[in-house]
């Protein structure tokens, strides 16, 4: 018993210390009860003899880990699956609820894991039932609490379960017991509506209703987070309860009598119910029927109001409304008796609420897409019952509109922290609703529109003349409501793509609108606004401007676009004098170079401004339309920050490569050395300005800033090199007059990740053959050149960066330089533009120094990192297999323990979540295994260096590649592996090293499957060598990759 006193401290120490170093000794000494399989037996002591809760907790929640982690024999999974039974019928009403979940959790684990083990599994609601026909109040809930949790268990897929093994067992508990467990629950309500009932019961009942239809029936996964469920498959066993109104007034009942949560629960499954399959009525009158009583129930809820004060009430109503029309046609809706009251009664519900912004905020988004979905339906609608949408959608639309300038007035006046404009995805998930609405009744909601912007846009001109006396708060104010109206106007703008109605009379009213914001921009930057660049209304006019711009460009500018839009372009020449679209990219290019002229301060629009710019220059044809442009050939010549200060600003030096990769773009759609030379003078000056600064001075920040920006400018221009002859140009600029600034860079602020990391990624940009532009002619040595100085810079910044102590941020400070240099090897490895035969030839240090660099820089890495690191792993593995693949012998000439390591390393990365990581190492083992097969299996006396080595690796760790053989077979059998294919390959040659090694293997796999399995499987795995020969040809392989498709499916066809 002192043992156990001991171990209640332990306990309470992990689970209520402050102090992290106590919780990590207990954590660690703890450690054996859910990792060792021998204290199984201990930790069900414990739960008999101890009193303390947190002991109890230890021993439930280890046995839960024990029985996911390991496999244990069907006895012992019996023995404390009935054990635990036993304990919550005997002491389950004593124990605190955190130890009685976790033990629930533990039987429904050891539930679903062995429902195909034996009968006693399934028999679990039986289990429940008991409990539920118990006496006390605290066993009823226990029952519940246990269906509760083995729908969740059942519904979810759990750590070392494949995918397809999840799905069958959750569709044989779906067909064998969640019909009874609906039912359950349902009783359960029914006998609970009475007012004593204990709360607690109710809450567990009715969210186990919830559970049951939230249940995944077929397997599409729906994410619980989504707010836009599903149709919901229910199966037609369920029918009969379905289609019983007394199931969904149950519910209707439960809303009206109870408080959140349980009301908005109710509410949850009537929205589960809203979205029932259309095929599981017996028929339309069913359906008819069935709808009939949903709206009425809602009808009834909006006529008394009933529990709309409770905001989470609220929520899930306004979802309930949305789900009426994503799951029912207008046409059904308009022939239901009293849907001339539901729709206006929902129209004035959703009148208020947008009026009352602040409440419904995050509401409004169902209730405008019910409105959107109900008027993209009127085309479509047969029936002769009117829809009566043309009485209400007019007047929803001018509140909504109304009610968001109103909000401006408010957050300014009452000064309210949350600003709708600020919510950003709030605001586009209305403005996505919004087009369909306001082109419902275009002409009457653009009059609507215009009416409210010209006293405001008039008003803001005026205060562009006046030079004093202009009330900030009203400027804010003015600015707000326009941005407001511009993202408004954007909207209904991009809603043209999607629109039914092509009419002409549309197209001029969009011109109508375009043209009221092409006036607003040719106020915002003049006058007194020019001083109001850094206030943050202003700059949301501008972010509005911006995104106004990117959704009049995709429908109304370019070649196609301007020969149907002849109607727009002719409403905006009589308004404005814009003629065509090349005028209007005219007028967007001159505001995209007012922003980063003016907002060097604001990081947000400069970021929002340099992607419309790269947008307009990605396309072929608007590229060569923006050549066309004063504007953009002004920016080409004059690119540098005495012109735009934003790149005088570090907090801005991110954006300066997309800046330069969109203006190299433009600039090589002219295949022109002049203007080549002309664009890059500022930066020739900022170079010869680096180079002729003395040793003393290069540590300063006026250095360091001049670097990184060159570097950032760099990399955005190499990056818009696609082609040879735009490669070239660069290429010759830089080697090799300016290549050797890049090593004084890494040599000198080796220490400094903000120097060198844009240093190492611009060299990596400048070393891939995207598109092949490193292709140089046959008597250039350029390639053999350039990886000549990619190796001093691996070399340098290698040596300095492993010296360095390890920073208490190693990521930042010395793994993500390693991952960059490591990408810079590989794509020069695997660049095709080098002989590397010739370095060894002519006894030149740079490939082998650079590998060697490589491989000391990987190893300081502990593997642990590497994984937990993306980035860093994807570099890792990239590398590791162009070395496999091309230069198999640097690896195999290691020392044992190296190889071994890197080798381990692949098995790890095989077993990676990431697809990528997983086919680079089975690829990289296929090149090893490949190598062993051809050079030792099959050659009798081999001699070369490599081979001898290769042998005496494996002679001294033999258990290599049985290893990877083995993750690799229970990956292909037991996980879901997208990537069969890559895995299949390695997976052939590691059986044709040695077959016996592969029928140990198969005896191990075969062990672990039930006896009255084993037969058929093995079968299955006879047929898996079934044709193949002791080769590895492409036919042979082939040849094996579809036996392998084959063994899978039968092996896992249980």
């Amino acid at each position: 018993m002192e043992s156990l006193a001991e171990l209640s401290v332990l306990c309470e120490r992990l689970y209520t210390s402050q102090d992290a170093a106590e919780r990590a000794h207990a954590e660690t000494t703890l450690a054996c009860f859910s990792q060792n399989s021998e204290y199984i037996s201990q930790c069900q002591y414990i739960l008999e003899n101890s009193s303390s809760p947190y002991t109890q907790f230890l021993a439930s929640s280890s046995l839960v880990k024990q029985v996911t982690d390991h496999t244990l024999s069907l006895q012992l999974r019996l023995d404390i699956r009935n054990y635990v039974v036993g304990y919550l019928a005997s002491k389950g009403q004593e124990l605190q609820p955190f130890v009685a979940t976790s033990l629930i959790q533990l039987l429904c684990r050891i539930t679903k894991l062995g429902w195909y083990d034996d009968d006693q599994f399934r028999d679990i609601v039986k289990e429940a039932m008991k409990f539920l026909t118990h006496a006390t109040v605290e066993h009823f809930l226990i029952g519940l609490k246990i269906l509760n949790q083995l729908v969740t268990e059942m519904n979810q897929p759990n750590p070392g379960m494949s995918l397809t093994h999840h799905r069958k067992t959750a569709c044989s508990f779906r067909d064998l017991a969640l019909f009874q467990i609906f039912q359950i629950s349902f009783t359960s309500l029914q006998q609970l509506q009475i007012e004593t009932a204990d709360h607690r019961l109710r809450e567990q009942a009715i969210t186990l209703s919830l559970k049951c239809f939230s249940f995944d029936f077929v397997g599409t996964s729906l994410d619980e987070s989504s707010e836009d469920l599903g149709t919901i498959q229910i199966p037609s066993s369920w029918r009969p309860v379905l289609e019983d109104t007394s199931t969904m007034q149950l519910f209707f009942d439960y809303y009206a009598r109870t408080k959140p949560p349980l009301s908005n629960v109710a509410l949850e499954c009537l929205v589960r119910l809203a979205s029932v399959r259309r095929s599981l009525f017996s028929g339309e009158l069913e359906r008819s029927k069935f709808l009939s009583h949903l709206m009425s129930g809602t009808r009834e809820i909006l006529l008394t109001q009933q529990g709309l004060s409770e905001h989470e009430n609220y929520h899930e109503y306004c979802r309930l409304l949305g789900r009426l029309k994503t799951n029912y046609q207008l046409s059904e809706l308009v022939s239901i008796e009293n849907y001339a009251d539901w729709i206006r009664l929902v129209a004035e519900f959703t009148i208020q609420s947008l009026q009352s912004w602040q409440w419904a905020s995050g509401s409004v988004y169902y209730l405008l897409g019910l409105w959107s979905r109900l008027v993209s339906s009127v085309p479509y609608l047969k029936s002769e019952s009117p829809s009566l949408l043309d009485n209400f959608v007019p007047k929803i639309t001018e509140t909504y509109i109304s009610s968001r300038l109103d909000s401006v007035q408010m957050v300014l006046q009452n000064n309210i922290t949350e600003d709708p404009l600020d919510n950003e995805e709030q605001l586009q998930d209305q403005l996505d609703s919004l087009p369909y609405l306001c082109r419902f009744q275009y002409e009457k909601t653009s009059n609507y529109i215009i009416t409210l912007l010209e006293p405001i846009l008039q008003a803001y001109t005026e205060a562009a003349r006046l030079q004093t006396g202009v009330n900030n708060t009203q400027l804010q104010a003015m600015e707000g409501q326009l941005t407001w109206l511009v993202h408004i106007i954007g909207a209904i703008i991009r809603g043209r793509q999607t629109s039914s109605s092509s009419a002409e009379s549309q197209e001029v009213i969009d011109g109508e609108l375009a043209a009221r914001v092409f006036q607003l921009i040719q106020v915002t930057d003049t006058g007194f606004h020019v001083q109001r660049y850094p206030q943050s209304s202003k700059q949301r006019l501008d972010l509005a401007i911006l995104s106004f711009f990117q959704n009049f460009r995709r429908v109304y500018v370019g070649d196609q676009a301007m020969h149907s839009s002849k109607q727009l372009y002719g409403r905006l020449n009589e308004l404005l004098g814009l003629q065509d679209h090349l005028m209007v990219l005219n007028v967007i290019v001159g505001k995209i170079a007012t922003n980063l002229k003016c907002y060097a301060q604001c990081e947000e629009v400069i970021e929002q401004t340099l992607n419309l710019f790269q947008e307009l220059a990605a396309g072929y044809m608007s590229g060569k339309l923006l050549l066309k442009l004063d504007a953009v050939n002004y920016i080409l010549e004059h690119h540098t920050r005495e012109h735009f200060t934003f790149l005088d600003e570090f907090k801005n030096s991110r954006n300066r490569t997309i800046f330069y990769f969109t203006l190299g773009r433009l600039l090589f759609m002219e295949d022109s050395s002049a203007k080549f030379k002309a664009f890059i003078a500022s930066l020739q000056q900022v170079f010869v300005n680096l180079e002729v600064t003395p040793v003393e001075a290069f540590r300063s920040d006026g250095v360091k800033f001049a670097l990184i920006g060159l570097m950032r400018d760099l990399r955005g221009i190499a990056m818009a090199t696609n082609s040879r002859r735009t490669y070239g140009l660069l290429f010759e600029w830089l080697y090799p007059a300016h290549t050797s600034l890049l090593l004084r860079a890494i040599e000198q602020w080796t220490d400094t990740p903000e120097v060198t990391t844009p240093v190492l990624k611009f060299v990596a940009e400048f070393v891939m053959n995207k598109t092949q532009r490193l292709t140089f002619d046959s008597s250039c040595p350029n390639g053999i050149l350039l990886f000549r100085e990619v190796s001093k810079l691996i070399v340098a910044y290698g040596s300095r960066i492993l010296s360095l102590p390890t920073p208490s941020d190693p990521y930042t400070y010395k793994y993500k330089g390693i991952w960059v240099a490591l990408t810079i090897l590989t794509r020069a490895l695997a660049g095709n533009y080098v002989n590397f035969g010739v370095f060894e030839l002519y006894g030149d240090r740079a490939l082998a120094d650079a590998l060697d660099m490589a491989l000391k820089m990987s190893l300081a890495i502990p593997l642990a990192s590497i994984m937990a690191f993306r980035k860093l792993a994807r570099a890792y593995f990239a590398l590791l297999e162009v070395l496999c693949h091309n230069h198999t012998a640097v690896i195999v000439n290691l020392d044992t323990a190296t190889f071994a390591h890197l080798v381990g390393s692949l098995e790890t990365g095989v077993k990676s979540l990431d697809v990528n990581i997983s086919s680079q190492c089975a690829s990289a083992v296929d090149n090893l295994a490949a190598f062993y097969f051809n050079n030792i299996t099959m050659e009798d006396n081999p001699t070369s260096v490599a081979t001898i080595n290769m042998a005496r690796h494996f002679a001294e760790c033999p258990n290599l590649f049985p290893e990877i053989l083995k993750s690799l077979f229970e990956i292909v059998l037991f996980e879901e592996c997208s990537n069969q294919w890559s895995l299949s390959r390695p997976m052939l040659s590691l059986i044709l090293i040695n077959e016996q090694i592969f029928n140990g293997l198969k005896a191990q796999i075969l062990s672990t499957q039930p006896a009255d399995q084993q037969q058929r499987l093995a079968g299955c795995f006879d047929k898996l060598m079934a044709d193949i020969t002791r080769t590895l040809e492409p036919k042979n392989r082939d040849k094996f990759t579809q036996n392998l498709t084959i063994f899978r499916h039968d092996f896992r066809a249980k």
